[in-house]
């Protein structure tokens, strides 16, 4: 699944893939949010990405980008 977080301050967002369901995503999430102030999410290559909950601007947390082959119409 694909998710981008948009950085106060920051021209561009981070965007990663990960085997996360939305549901975790979105848990990881509230739990930066009201708890120790780091978003942490591991994408699927194994690579971890650490957000500070208070620089998050948005999270978008889109469908599944698995699959995908040939050109798109």
């Amino acid at each position: 699944m694909e998710i981008k977080i948009g950085v106060q301050d920051t021209p561009r967002e981070v965007t990663l893939d990960s085997n996360d369901t939305s549901e975790q995503v979105i848990a990881a999430v509230n739990e930066a949010l009201a708890g120790d102030g780091l978003l942490t999410l591991v994408d699927d290559r194994g690579r971890t990405v650490i957000v500070p909950a208070a620089k998050i601007a948005y999270v978008e947390v889109g469908a599944s980008s698995k699959g995908r082959v040939g050109f798109g119409s």
